[in-house]
């Protein structure tokens, strides 16, 4: 056997291109540019508005997240998990949440000084963050975070899902009384 036919034959068969899409143009349509990419400052503004330190910004690159933004055709289609990059301004923070149903993992890009909390049953761990430092935390775990630095963070999100549930948030956090838009 020649060697094409060799590899041909380890190649698994459940890939389903689309039809009427070459391979090339498949493939493209799996490819998110950087520059195709805009900050979506909307996509956690109910948070903002309620109160500036929550201000941040999400780039969505597969899937759209556990933001609460319903659909990105500018992403690529999520198949096992969503990935996204998040503009964290000095001072700013995500607040404390909880995703029942995904693990979610923090790669700090950019950041000098990201403060971590993690709380379960009661109990509240934090830890620091910095320049390719990542935390990967369990679904039905809280999570937060707060840029201590002096300059916006930038970090990678993923989230272990398809379409992640929207995060709750403790019974006691005043977020949790508030109506998330329907986007």
């Amino acid at each position: 056997m020649n060697q094409q036919a060799d590899l041909k034959e380890t190649f698994p068969d459940d890939v389903r291109i689309p039809e009427g899409k070459t391979l090339a143009q498949w493939v493209e349509s799996r490819v998110a540019r950087y520059e195709t990419r805009t900050l979506d400052w909307d996509a956690l503004k109910f948070q903002a508005d309620y109160d500036p330190k929550y201000k941040r910004a999400q780039m969505r690159y597969v899937g759209t997240g556990a933001t609460g933004v319903s659909a990105d055709p500018n992403a690529v289609p999520a198949e096992h998990f969503t990935f996204s990059t998040m503009v964290l301004p000095a001072g700013c923070e995500g607040p404390l949440h909880l995703h029942t149903d995904a693990e979610e993992i923090f790669f700090i890009l950019k950041g000098e000084r990201v403060r971590i909390m993690v709380e379960h049953k009661g109990e509240l761990v934090e830890t620091i963050l910095k320049d390719r430092d990542l935390i990967s935390v369990p679904a039905g775990v809280y999570r937060g975070l707060v840029n201590e630095g002096r300059e916006e963070a930038l970090m990678c999100v993923m989230v272990g899902s398809t379409k992640p549930e929207t995060p709750t948030y403790p019974p006691d956090h005043p977020l949790s009384q508030i109506k998330r838009p329907k986007k």
